[in-house]
């Protein structure tokens, strides 16, 4: 289909840089994420951590926006985000979650399936402190999600969080927080010729790890 002068019909890449078998996977999807996470900031992807957290209301409706990982270990993915914003919102009312890694240039994803639990106040305080001035001004200045009449308006509010907190300490805002996703299925999508791509997914098992290998 063409649509004015853009051709989609013709906008594909045949996908041959590697492959992904059995053989190849580390022995959870944890230790294999942090090898392809590796290699994608070896190979100097623009922010390699940016990902896809989408999450469905109480309504059933889904939602997608991107986020950036900051920190994974066996017990989940990490991000974090103002909690009355949309996405927060639909947390709490459904925390099942899926979180996605789209690394193009080396023809990968990742694929999580998940549940998200809020972090304590102490974990949540220690990454604020560790964020840029102006991101913690930031987060005190917009509400996110919610209509906003002009940029002028966001200006405005941002100046006034700057002049309340002056060069003190800015605290945590307590609509601010975090949401470790804990991992009930791990997807490894390699690109493949012929669109017969690699699909390899770790599922829970109890304490374990089943894998399986899925049709492209």
């Amino acid at each position: 289909m063409t649509v004015g002068e853009i051709d989609f019909a013709a906008l594909r890449a045949e996908y041959a840089r590697g492959g992904l078998d059995f053989p190849d996977l580390a022995g959870d999807p944890y230790e294999m994420f942090g090898r392809w996470m590796r290699d994608s900031i070896k190979a100097g992807l623009h922010e390699p951590n940016a990902l896809v957290v989408s999450t469905v209301s109480a309504a059933g409706r889904p939602s997608s926006r991107m986020v950036l990982l900051k920190e994974y270990d066996e017990r989940g993915f990490v991000f974090y985000t103002n909690r009355a914003s949309r996405k927060g919102s639909e947390l709490a009312e459904n925390p099942y979650c899926a979180l996605l890694f789209p690394w193009h240039e080396l023809e990968r994803q990742v694929r999580i399936d998940g549940v998200a639990t809020p972090l304590g106040d102490d974990e949540v305080a220690a990454y604020f402190a560790t964020r840029p001035r102006g991101a913690q001004v930031g987060a005190w200045a917009s509400e996110q999600s919610r209509p906003v009449a002009s940029r002028a308006d966001l200006a405005a509010a941002y100046a006034a969080a700057e002049e309340r907190f002056g060069d003190g300490e800015v605290p945590v805002p307590p609509h601010w927080g975090g949401y470790r996703v804990s991992a009930e299925a791990v997807e490894f999508w390699q690109g493949r010729p012929g669109r017969m791509h690699d699909r390899l997914v770790f599922r829970r098992s109890g304490d374990a790890w089943a894998v399986q290998r899925l049709a492209p």
